[in-house]
Formats: structure tokens, sequence, C-alpha cells
């Protein structure tokens, strides 16, 4: 399945944004969806995942700022950033999680978002 993210932008510190990600097919038959990020000179972390049967798991830096969701009818993962920081500044990938093996994984290209005063 191909993924495409889009949403991204810039936004000062304490403002919000909504990322989405939209798939060419049905995300229905992988376990589950995620938001992954990389800033630079870091390596890609998992922001927040969504399971297909609805369970949500979040990095300890964004639990109670951000917001992942699904629509599985529209083959599509929203991302829901609010109180942004400066250390959200990064690059926001979506991926599509097989659950077993990495090669049945994808990945979107990503999305910019800055985070700056």
């Amino acid at each position: 399945v191909q993924l495409v993210e889009s949403g991204g932008g810039s936004v000062q510190p304490g403002g919000s944004l909504r990322l989405s990600c939209a798939a060419s097919g049905s995300i229905v038959p992988f376990y589950a969806m995620a938001w992954h990020r990389q800033a630079p000179g870091k390596q890609r972390e998992l922001v927040a995942m969504i399971t297909n049967s609805g369970s949500t798991n979040y990095a300890d830096s964004v639990r109670g700022r951000f917001t992942i969701s699904r629509d599985s009818a529209l083959n599509e993962v929203y991302l829901q950033m609010d109180n942004l920081k400066s250390e959200d500044t990064a690059i926001y990938y979506c991926k599509a999680d097989s659950g077993t093996y990495a090669a049945l994984d994808s990945w979107g290209q990503g999305t910019q978002v800055t985070v700056s005063s």
C-alpha cells in the first residue's frame, strides 16, 4: 500500500496541526497504523500508533498533546497535534505496520512540521 502524508507546516509554539495519511488501499489488513518522526541529527522515533482494534499508544513526550485516529472506511489515519513545542519539529512519517516482517511494512514520504516563534 502507498501512503501519502499531508497537513504539515509551520506553527508557533502552543499551536496545533492535524496531519493526515491517505492509503492507496485498505489499511484493515495491517496490524497497526503509526506516526513516526525524525528530527535533524536524531533517529526516527515512534510518536503514536493505533491498532486495527482501536488500541492506541503514545510516546511519553507527546502523550496528552497528540491524538491518533483512523477511518478504515476512508483508509486514512490522522494525528491531531496540540500545544506544539519546538522539540516537536521534525519530519513526520506515516507507517502501515504489518506486525510481522519489516519488509511487509509501508512508509510514506513524510511531511515537515516546524514549530518556531
